[in-house]
């Protein structure tokens, strides 16, 4: 009998795939899209946010972005 993954295991695994394909190409993708992609991976995870940003800033130094005006 073949063992065959469940459409949930595979949502999992193509959402890390997407996640890590985003990771490598962040510094590449328009600010307007990065903070969508940010604010919605951070949805009911505050506590994350700093580590995040952290984590993109330093794969990516040129992300650092000015305060937007307001």
């Amino acid at each position: 009998m073949k063992w065959e993954k469940t459409d949930v295991d595979k949502s999992e695994t193509f959402a890390a795939l997407l996640g890590w394909a985003a990771l490598d190409v962040w510094g590449d993708i328009p600010r307007d899209i990065q903070e969508a992609l940010f604010e919605t991976a951070l949805k009911g995870r505050e506590d994350d946010r700093q580590e995040l940003a952290r984590l993109l800033h330093d794969r990516h130094p040129r992300t650092l972005h000015p305060v937007k005006p307001s």
